[in-house]
C-alpha cells in the first residue's frame, strides 16, 4: 500500500524522547469516573472563565461520570480541536486547574487536563468520526506553517466545507507540539497522530518540505503572490525563529546550543548523541529553559539554571520550576553569563558574572566571577520572529516587537485576504492560545468566505452530527 503523501511520516526510531515515562498517563476508565465524581459541577464555573478556548469543562466532566465517553469528547473538541494535546501540555496549573475551586479549601484541584486526554483518547480510539464536515464551498484556503495555530485552523476550515491546504517547511509537520513539547508530556507520535485525525475531518491536505517565499525561484519554494491568487483567503501561523544568542565569547562551536534546536533534536533526531555529557548548564528563566533543564536532569544529567535575575523575577511557572528540582536541577541566580570556557575547543564551563556588577550597579568594583562546570551549554533567552514571511504578504505589517499586526475581533491582517494566529501573533504563548487564536480567525474567515459567496452567515463552531 502507498502511503499518502499529504499525511505526515512516522518519526524514527531510536530518539532520545522514547526514554521519557510518561509524567501523567492516561486515566483507566475507573480512575477517570472516580475523579469525575469529585468535581462540583459549578454553575458559573472559574474553571472555563480560565480556558482560553471556554471548553465546557463541568459539562464533559460531568458526561465522564455518567459513561459519555463520546458526549466529553464532543464538547471538548467542539470547543478545543486540539483537545488532546491540550489535555496532556497544557499548564493546567495556572489555567482551569489553578482556578478550580477546591484550591481555596486546601484540596487537591480537579485533574482536568488528565480527564480531558482521558475523555478524547478514548473516543477516538474507539470511533474517530465524531464530526461530519458540511457540504463543499468551493472555496480555498492555504494555511502557512503546520504548527498548532494553523493545524486548528485548517479543521475547523474543513468542517465548514472549505478546502484547506497546509504548506510547512520542515519535513516533520505539527510545529510546537510535535517537536517542541517536552516528552514527558507529550511524545511527538502522538501529536502526529492528533494531526492525522485534524486531516480526517475534512478536506485537507498537507504538503510538507515547501517554503513560502516573496519570490520562488527553486523547487520546493511557492510565493507569497502565488497563494494570494491561487486561494480566498491565507492563513499565516508561522510560530517563532531561530533561537537567540548570548553573544558571548567562546559561543561559538560545538557545545553550545539552542534550547528549541535541542528540543527538536531530542525528540525528532535518532543521531543526536548525549553519551559525554554528564553536566550541563541553561541559561535563561523561561518555561524553555525550565523543560530544557527538567529533560536533562531526568536523563541523569548534573544541571545547573543560570538565570540573570531572582527566583521571584523568572517568567517560567512556579510549578515547571520545582518539577525540574526534583528532577536534580538546581537554580543559579543573578548570575550573566560572560564566556563559554573551552579546553582543546571542548566545552568545560561557563563562566558567570553577579548580575548587578555586569550591570555596573557597583561601579568600578572587581567583578566576582565564577565557573559552573559544564559540557554542554543550551541557550533559552528567546526566538526571534518569522518576519520574512510574514511582510512577503502586501499589507501585513508588524508591531515593534516584531509580531504580526491583526484585529484581535477577527485576527485579519492588514491585507483582507490574510489572517494570522499562534506565537507570530502573540509572542510565544501556550498551545491553547494558538487554538483560541486559530478558532477566531477560522470563524472570520468562514465568514468573509460565505459573504463574498452569497452564503449564510455562520452559526457557532462545527458541532458535527
Amino acid at each position: 500500500m502507498t502511503r499518502d503523501p499529504s499525511r505526515p511520516s512516522p518519526l524514527p526510531s531510536g530518539r532520545i524522547e522514547e526514554r521519557f515515562e510518561d509524567k501523567s498517563p492516561r486515566y483507566t476508565e475507573a480512575e477517570a469516573i472516580a475523579e469525575a465524581n469529585r468535581c462540583l459541577y459549578c454553575v458559573d464555573a472559574p474553571c472555563v472563565r480560565a480556558c482560553p478556548t471556554s471548553i465546557d469543562i463541568p459539562s464533559f466532566i460531568r458526561k465522564i461520570a455518567t459513561g459519555q465517553v463520546k458526549g466529553a469528547a464532543r464538547t471538548i473538541l467542539t470547543a478545543n480541536l486540539l483537545g488532546q494535546s491540550c489535555g496532556q501540555a497544557c499548564p493546567v496549573e495556572v489555567l482551569c486547574a489553578g482556578d478550580c475551586v477546591y484550591n481555596a479549601w486546601g484540596r487537591a484541584p480537579i485533574a482536568i487536563g488528565r480527564l480531558q486526554r482521558y475523555a478524547v483518547e478514548s473516543a477516538l480510539a474507539r470511533d474517530p468520526r465524531l464530526f461530519r464536515a458540511k457540504p463543499p464551498t468551493g472555496k480555498r484556503v492555504a494555511l502557512v506553517g503546520a504548527g498548532p495555530a494553523s493545524v486548528a485552523a485548517a479543521g475547523y476550515l474543513a468542517l465548514e466545507g472549505h478546502r484547506a491546504v497546509i504548506f510547512e517547511r520542515k519535513s516533520i509537520p505539527g510545529g510546537l507540539n510535535t517537536l517542541g513539547i517536552a516528552p514527558y508530556k507529550m511524545k511527538g507520535h502522538e501529536a502526529l497522530r492528533e494531526l492525522e485525525w485534524v486531516l480526517s475531518l475534512g478536506d485537507v491536505e498537507l504538503r510538507t518540505g515547501v517554503s513560502v517565499v516573496e519570490r520562488a525561484a527553486a523547487p520546493g519554494e511557492v510565493s507569497a503572490g502565488d497563494l494570494i491568487a491561487g486561494y480566498d483567503a491565507v492563513f499565516l501561523g508561522l510560530g517563532l525563529g531561530a533561537d537567540a544568542r548570548l553573544g558571548i565569547p567562546g559561543e561559538d562551536g560545538e557545545g553550545v546550543v539552542g534550547a528549541t534546536a535541542f528540543i527538536e533534536r531530542l525528540k525528532a533526531d535518532p543521531r543526536l548523541d548525549l553519551a559525554g555529557v554528564r553536566r550541563a548548564a541553561v541559561v535563561g528563566g523561561g518555561n524553555t529553559a525550565l523543560d530544557v533543564a527538567h529533560e536533562l536532569a531526568l536523563l541523569g544529567v548534573d544541571v545547573a539554571i543560570v538565570y540573570r535575575r531572582s527566583e521571584a523575577e523568572m517568567s517560567g511557572y512556579a510549578h515547571e520550576l520545582e518539577g525540574a528540582r526534583v528532577a536534580g536541577a538546581r537554580l543559579v541566580e543573578n548570575r550573566v553569563p560572560v564566556e563559554v570556557v573551552r579546553e582543546g575547543g571542548r566545552v568545560v564551563a561557563l563562566r558567570v558574572a553577579p548580575a548587578d556588577a555586569r550591570r555596573g550597579a557597583q561601579g568600578p568594583a572587581p567583578v566576582a566571577e565564577e565557573l559552573v562546570p559544564a559540557d554542554l551549554v543550551a541557550v533559552a533567552i528567546g526566538q526571534s520572529r518569522a518576519t520574512r514571511v510574514a511582510l512577503a504578504f502586501e499589507g501585513v505589517s508588524l508591531d515593534a516587537r516584531g509580531r504580526v499586526v491583526v484585529d484581535p475581533a477577527t485576527h485579519r491582517t492588514g491585507n483582507p485576504k490574510v489572517y494570522s494566529g499562534g506565537d507570530c501573533v502573540n509572542g510565544g504563548k501556550e498551545v491553547v492560545n494558538a487554538v483560541a487564536e486559530a478558532k477566531i480567525a477560522a470563524r472570520a474567515m468562514h465568514e468573509a468566505l460565505m459573504t463574498r459567496a452569497g452564503g449564510a452567515a455562520p452559526g457557532p463552531a462545527p458541532q458535527g452530527s
